[in-house]
């Protein structure tokens, strides 16, 4: 059972503040009930006055007039739930410019920074974008992963108080954010017809968009589909993981592989229900990547991730920037992890200078040159080993 104490989100935090002295505006975006406005009130602890919450007919009021009540506040203020109030971005960009600046502020939003409203108003040079996920394994003791990974990084879902009371809020989640959050960010589609989707879209979690086959078996154009995987995917709980074009002769793979953020979310989407229930599961190997690929991709050193695929079957699960140099992962649910036919095409045609493979295991062991097996847990608690110069 998890540690239902204070867990503390040291990396997140510190990602945080630096924001904070970067730019007068800080746009903190997740997916709902990530933690964000735990993750404000921990770093800025705002005064009562200095803190809107826009869910809350109390705060929006008060903010009836932002442009009186705004430029009188000193110091941080938090906006939360903002896009429900997207005419503040305008007055935002004003307040930012004045000088000396009025305050300093933070705006959380449970969407994509466009759906938010930040699209609609030139804010650049003076906002800075922050997404938060849910907890990392860097945040937890390494025994924790096989938990992290079943109920997802949703704090509420990761500290419930046993797998049960994880799997129902997880249910709850689920409706709720169909049946009101969808519509409360402006995507008008029934519940029941996103659902359906959703949950379809749970079993080709990890594989290339195929939006005929889905359009097909929803009876609704592609066009239809599209949309509703780019509604979940500015809502932030889906992924479109987009491919890499290398400059080589072999035809490579074009569509997005798509994902299910959450891994507690695409494991009630799949009906799994505990850990061997998971473990016998037809997707756990997907379930493991898309797990794997997000934890990565919360460190702040793992920049433009992509997947690489040909159209003869070699792929790589991840291509990214690791500290400015771009290196290939593959993620593999085995304790003996091998060199395989894809990893050997990757390092010619991408010119990698490594290849990690991530795998279940608990020893990191070469398995040729420029590729290097790493535990998922050591990986994950520490970003460090994927640099290129790491041992």
């Amino acid at each position: 059972m998890p540690n239902r104490g204070l867990i503390a989100r040291t990396l997140d935090e510190h990602r945080l503040r630096t924001a904070l002295t970067r730019a007068p505006i800080v746009l903190v975006t997740g997916a709902r009930q990530t933690g964000k406005s735990t993750l404000a009130r921990n770093v800025v602890s705002p005064a009562p006055s200095n803190l809107f919450d826009l869910e809350d007919p109390r705060d929006l009021a008060r903010l009836s007039e932002p442009t009186l009540v705004l430029p009188a506040l000193k110091g941080t203020v938090v906006i939360d739930e903002a896009q429900h109030r997207q005419d503040l971005f305008p007055i935002l960009r004003v307040l930012a410019d004045e000088d000396p600046s009025p305050g300093r502020f933070l705006v959380l939003g449970s969407a994509s920074p466009d759906l938010v409203g930040l699209a609609s108003e030139s804010l650049a040079g003076r906002v800075t974008l922050v997404e938060l996920g849910g907890f990392r394994l860097a945040d937890l003791a390494t025994d924790a992963i096989d938990t992290l990974w079943e109920r997802g990084g949703l704090p509420r879902s990761y500290l419930a108080a046993d797998p049960e009371a994880s799997q129902a809020w997880r249910d709850d989640y689920i409706s709720t954010f169909l049946e009101r959050d969808l519509a409360r960010l402006g995507i008008r589609i029934p519940a029941a017809t996103m659902r359906r989707f959703w949950t379809m879209l749970a079993h080709y979690h990890a594989q290339t968009w195929n939006g005929a086959e889905l359009a097909r078996a929803l009876g609704v154009s592609e066009a239809t589909v599209r949309r509703y995987l780019d509604a979940l995917t500015d809502a932030l709980v889906v992924r479109q993981l987009q491919p890499w074009f290398a400059n080589i002769a072999k035809r490579q793979v074009r569509s997005p592989k798509v994902y299910i953020r959450d891994s507690g979310l695409l494991h009630r989407l799949l009906g799994i229900t505990d850990h061997p229930n998971l473990l016998s599961h037809p997707k756990v190997g997907a379930s493991w990547e898309g797990f794997i690929i997000e934890q990565l991709l919360m460190f702040e050193n793992v920049r433009n991730p992509w997947f690489w695929g040909t159209h003869a079957g070699a792929e790589l699960d991840l291509v990214a920037d690791v500290d400015g140099q771009r290196v290939g992962i593959e993620i593999k649910r085995t304790d003996r992890p091998h060199v395989t036919p894809s990893i050997r095409h990757a390092l010619t045609d991408l010119d990698l200078p490594r290849v990690i493979v991530i795998h279940a295991g608990k020893q990191a062991f070469p398995l040729a040159p420029q590729v290097h097996a790493i535990p998922a847990d050591q990986i994950l608690s520490d970003s460090a080993l994927l640099r290129t110069d790491a041992p």
